[in-house]
């Protein structure tokens, strides 16, 4: 992929952060889910190579641990669905597989049509 397509995505994900509705009893903002998940932001366009980067998984790690909240999971999951919403279909594909290739389940799929209102 070229550089002006690796900096839409990025525009993406920080105009998703700059949009989202703020969750009252959330403390994990989209900022925080962008910050996270920027050391992953290579695998997720290329994809291909059989391991995440070690900063990947522990971005994923700190912000699994950090959403201990069912507001703070929805937050998180409603971060990712709205890039997800934006993205092809591969790169949708390369981050849902993210979590379970650095050991981490999450109690939803990484998807445009995930409903998290029913994440807890």
């Amino acid at each position: 992929m070229e550089k002006a397509t690796i900096q839409l995505f990025l525009a993406a994900i920080m105009v998703v952060a700059a949009l989202a509705p703020p969750h009252a009893e959330a403390a994990i903002s989209c900022n925080t889910v962008a910050t996270d998940l920027s050391p992953c932001i290579n695998y997720v366009l290329y994809g291909g190579a059989p391991v995440p980067p070690v900063n990947c998984c522990q971005g994923i790690k700190s912000l699994y641990n950090q959403a201990s909240a069912t507001a703070d999971r929805q937050a998180v999951c409603s971060c990712l669905k709205s890039v997800a919403s934006s993205a092809t279909p591969a790169i949708v594909t390369n981050a849902a597989a993210l979590p379970g290739k650095c050991g981490v389940s999450i109690p939803y799929k990484i998807s445009p049509s995930t409903d998290c209102s029913t994440v807890h």
